[in-house]
C-alpha cells in the first residue's frame, strides 16, 4: 500500500550554482525531517548526498543523489496537518555536470533554487533557471548564507529581478543583518519567527518588530497585488476592499507558483531551523504529481497521441532518467513513475527497443543506501536493479498499453582527449569501464581513431574528463595515460552548391554503377543534418535512397577540410541515373559520399569552434590585467558590473584559448580572482586560425585519404 497519497507527494530538485549551498540545504532538510541526526559538513566530506569519494575530497557535488523524507507543515496550514512525502534530488552545481540537472528536471514537479547570499545570481544560477524554464518546472528561491559576512538578502533579491525574473518576490523577510539575523517575518500571517541559535529545534512566535513593521506591510501589500491575479474570486474579493483570510492568501500564492509565473523567495542559513519554512513552502506551494496533470506521449504502434493520468489505476508509465553502477548490486536504473503501479517480479515494455524487461528488485534510494520495496506507485521516484537494455530517456510501460514519452536531449561534448591503458592487462578492463561510464553519462562519448588506434573520450570540460579518468581508476581499478585536451571543432558551409557524382567500376563480371546529383545548403546553428529526397519519376529506384543518405552521413562524419564532423547542413538528392544490372546500394553510397565532399568544397566550407560564456570575478586593482589577458584570447567582452565589492567581467571566449586559464588567472591576481565558464554556442573560426588548424590536421587527413 501507499505510505502517502499522491496529492501529498512532492518531487523536487535542489538546484544552484556551485558552492551556493545546495547540499547543505539538503542536509538541513534531512536533519529537520528527522532522517539524519547530525548535519554533515561538505568540506569535511560528511554529507549524505555527496557520497562519492571524489565528491567528499573536492567538496563538490558530481552526481545527482536521490533521498526521501517526510514533513507535516508546522506553520502555514494550507496543506493541512497531513504528512507529506518529499522526494528530493540534490544536483551538481558545476557546469561540467549539467547533465545531472537536465535529466533531473525532466522528471521533477518542482524545484528549490538556492543562491549564495554573498554573490547573488551567478552564471550557473542562470543556466539551471533556463533548464527549469525549458521543462516548465515551478520553483521557489532560497537565498542562503545571508547570516555570513557579506550576505545581503535584498541585494541578492535585486540580482534575481535583474538577471532572472521580476516575478520573484519574498514571502518572508529576515530579521537582522549578517551574523545578527535572528529569524524571519512571515508576510502572510504577519508573525515573527525567531530563534536564539540557528540550530534550535523550534521557533519562538511573536509580533513583527516595531522597526520592521512598515517595511513588512509594504512588502506584504506588493506580494498580495502580485498573487491575487492567479484566482478570479480572490482578486474580486481583494479589489472590493475585503480582507483576505490566511487560507485565501496561501491559495493565491499556490496558484501563482503553479502557473509558473511567480517564484516565492525565502532566505536564511540552510543549515538551521529556517529550513522548516522551506519545507512548509514546498508542501504548500510546489505541485504534486496530480497538480502537474496528464503526461503526453505517442502510441508507438499507431503513432497517435496518447495520455496518462497521474493515478494508480492507469496503465503503468515511467521514464528512465539515470543509469548508475552500484558496487554492491550492479546496474541501477532510476525511473519516475507517471501513472500506474509496478510490482517486483513483473514485466514492463521498453518502447525504444520493443523488448520486455523483467522487473527484479525495486529499491528506494537514499543517496548510496538502498531500501528494497515490493511495489511502486504513480508519482514515485525509485530504481530498478539490473535492467539489461534500458538507458537514459527510455520509456517503460504496460506491455499491453504502450506509450512513448518524449526522450531527454543532451548537450554535445566540447572537449576530447586520447586515453590508453598503462598495461596490456588494463586494456580489456578499460574498454568495459569506459562503456559503463558512457552508459551512465549521456554527455560522455567514447570513440576510436582508426588511424592512430587511440581511444578518444569526449565530455563537457576538463573537470568532467578528469573525474571520468579518476572514477575508472578507483571503481574499476584501471590505470591509464591521457593526452592533452583537444577542442571539439566542427565544419559547416556558408552557401548553396550543386555537384554531380558518378561511381563506375568494370571488373570483368558485374560492374558497379551509381550516379547522383546533390545540392547542399547551410542550416541555422544547431540544426544538425537534414536529408531531402527530391527524386521523381523513379530515375533512382527507392531502394537506393537510403544508401545515398547513409553515404552522405558517413562522409559528413569525417569532415571535408580538416577532418572534423560536418554539421548544420541540408543535402538533397534531386537527380541521377542507374543501371539495371550494375547498380547496387554500395555504388550509390560511394557516389553520394564522394559527391558530398565535392559539393562542400564548392559551398564555402568553414571551421566552427565552441565559444564559452565566461565570468571572471576579480578585485578592481587587477581588472586591467584580466581584461588585457582576455582580449589576447580573442574574447568578446559583453558586460562589466559590480558584485559585492568585486568587479565582474562577462565575456565570450573560444574554448581553445581557455586551457590553463585557472593557473594564469591565479598568477596575475595573486589568487584573488576566480572564474566560471560554460558552453554557449559555436562560431566561425577566424581565417588565420582556421589555416593553422587545417595545417595541423594535414597528416591525419592524408592518412584518411581525404
Amino acid at each position: 500500500m501507499r505510505d502517502t497519497p499522491i496529492e501529498q507527494t512532492r518531487n523536487i530538485g535542489i538546484i544552484a550554482h556551485i558552492d551556493a549551498g545546495k547540499t547543505t540545504v539538503t542536509e538541513g532538510i534531512l536533519y529537520n525531517t528527522g532522517m539524519i541526526h547530525k548535519i554533515g559538513s561538505v568540506h569535511e566530506g560528511e554529507t549524505t548526498t555527496d557520497w562519492m569519494e571524489q565528491e567528499r575530497e573536492r567538496g563538490i557535488t558530481i552526481t545527482a543523489a536521490a533521498v526521501t523524507c517526510y514533513w507535516t507543515p508546522q506553520f502555514q496550514k494550507l496543506a493541512g496537518d497531513k504528512k507529506h512525502k518529499i522526494n528530493i534530488i540534490d544536483t551538481p552545481g558545476h557546469v561540467d555536470f549539467t547533465v545531472e540537472v537536465e535529466r533531473s528536471l525532466r522528471v521533477l514537479d518542482g524545484a528549490v533554487v538556492v543562491f549564495d547570499g554573498k554573490m547573488g545570481v551567478e552564471p550557473q544560477s542562470e543556466t539551471v533557471w533556463r533548464q527549469a524554464d525549458k521543462y516548465r518546472v515551478p520553483r521557489m528561491c532560497f537565498i542562503n548564507k545571508i547570516n555570513q559576512t557579506g550576505g545581503d538578502f535584498y541585494k541578492s533579491l535585486e540580482s534575481i529581478h535583474k538577471r532572472l525574473s521580476p516575478n520573484a518576490f519574498p514571502i518572508q523577510l529576515p530579521i537582522g543583518f549578517e551574523k545578527d539575523i535572528v529569524g524571519v517575518v512571515d508576510l502572510v500571517n504577519m508573525k515573527a519567527y525567531t530563534y536564539k541559535d540557528f540550530a534550535d529545534k523550534e521557533f519562538s512566535v511573536g509580533e513583527v518588530p516595531a522597526d520592521m513593521l512598515e517595511k513588512a506591510r509594504e512588502y506584504r501589500h506588493k506580494l498580495l497585488e502580485r498573487v491575487v491575479e492567479s484566482d478570479d474570486a480572490i482578486m474580486e474579493k481583494y479589489l472590493s476592499g475585503q480582507e483576505l483570510t490566511e487560507q485565501e492568501f496561501l491559495t493565491a500564492i499556490r496558484k501563482a507558483v503553479q502557473s509558473g509565473e511567480f517564484y516565492p523567495v525565502l532566505g536564511g542559513d540552510g543549515r538551521g531551523i529556517i529550513v522548516q519554512t522551506i519545507l512548509d513552502a514546498v508542501t504548500n506551494f510546489l505541485p504534486s504529481p496530480v497538480d502537474r496533470g496528464v503526461v503526453s506521449g505517442t502510441n508507438p504502434k499507431t503513432n497517435e497521441p496518447a495520455e496518462r493520468k497521474p493515478a494508480d489505476d492507469e496503465p503503468f508509465t515511467a521514464l528512465a532518467f539515470k543509469i548508475a553502477t552500484d558496487p554492491f548490486v550492479g546496474r541501477l536504473c532510476f525511473f519516475r513513475v507517471y501513472a500506474g503501479t509496478l510490482q517486483a517480479g513483473s514485466y514492463v515494455l521498453n518502447t525504444r527497443t520493443g523488448n520486455k524487461e523483467r522487473v527484479g528488485r525495486i529499491v528506494r534510494m537514499r543517496a548510496d543506501q538502498r531500501e528494497e520495496i515490493k511495489e511502486v506507485y504513480a508519482g514515485d521516484i525509485c530504481a530498478l536493479v539490473g535492467p539489461k537494455d534500458t538507458f537514459t530517456g527510455d520509456t517503460l510501460c504496460d506491455i499491453d498499453k504502450p506509450i512513448q514519452l518524449e526522450a531527454i536531449k543532451f548537450a554535445e561534448p566540447v572537449i576530447s582527449m586520447a586515453i590508453e591503458a598503462k598495461t596490456k592487462a588494463d586494456q580489456e578492463k578499460m574498454g568495459a569501464a569506459l562503456s559503463k561510464l558512457a552508459e551512465e553519462d549521456p554527455t560522455f562519448r567514447l570513440s576510436s581513431d582508426e588511424e592512430t588506434q587511440q581511444t578518444i573520450i569526449a565530455g563537457m570540460g576538463e573537470l568532467h574528463l578528469e573525474i571520468i579518468v579518476d572514477r575508472m581508476k578507483r571503481e574499476f581499478k584501471v590505470e591509464a595515460n591521457v593526452g592533452k585536451p583537444e577542442v571539439a571543432y566542427k565544419e559547416t558551409i556558408k552557401k548553396v552548391a550543386h555537384t554531380e557524382s558518378k561511381y563506375i567500376r568494370q571488373t570483368g563480371g558485374r560492374g558497379q554503377y551509381g550516379h547522383v546529383w546533390l545540392r547542399v545548403e547551410p542550416l541555422p546553428r544547431g540544426e544538425g543534418y537534414k536529408f531531402e529526397d527530391e527524386i521523381v519519376g523513379g530515375i533512382i529506384p527507392r531502394e537506393y535512397i537510403r544508401p545515398i543518405d547513409k553515404g552522405i552521413q558517413e562522409s559528413a562524419a569525417n569532415g571535408v577540410i580538416a577532418g572534423y564532423p560536418l554539421v548544420d547542413f541540408l543535402c538533397a538528392v534531386y537527380d541521377g541515373s542507374y543501371h539495371e544490372v550494375d547498380s547496387s546500394e554500395m555504388a550509390f553510397k560511394i557516389a553520394a559520399s564522394k559527391g558530398l565532399q565535392d559539393a562542400v568544397k564548392k559551398a564555402d566550407p568553414i571551421i566552427l569552434e565552441p565559444v564559452m560564456k565566461v565570468e571572471v570575478i576579480t578585485p578592481e586593482s587587477n581588472m586591467g590585467d584580466v581584461i588585457g589577458d582576455l582580449n589576447s584570447k580573442r574574447a568578446q567582452i559583453n558586460e562589466m558590473t559590480e558584485r559585492m565589492h568585486l568587479k565582474v567581467i562577462d565575456a565570450f571566449v573560444p574554448l581553445g584559448e581557455m586551457f590553463g586559464y585557472a593557473t594564469s588567472l591565479r598568477s596575475m591576481t595573486q589568487g584573488q580572482a576566480s572564474y566560471t565558464m560554460e558552453f554557449d554556442h559555436y562560431a566561425e573560426v577566424p581565417k588565420q586560425i582556421a589555416e593553422k588548424i587545417i595545417k595541423s590536421r594535414e597528416g591525419i587527413n592524408v592518412r584518411k585519404g581525404m
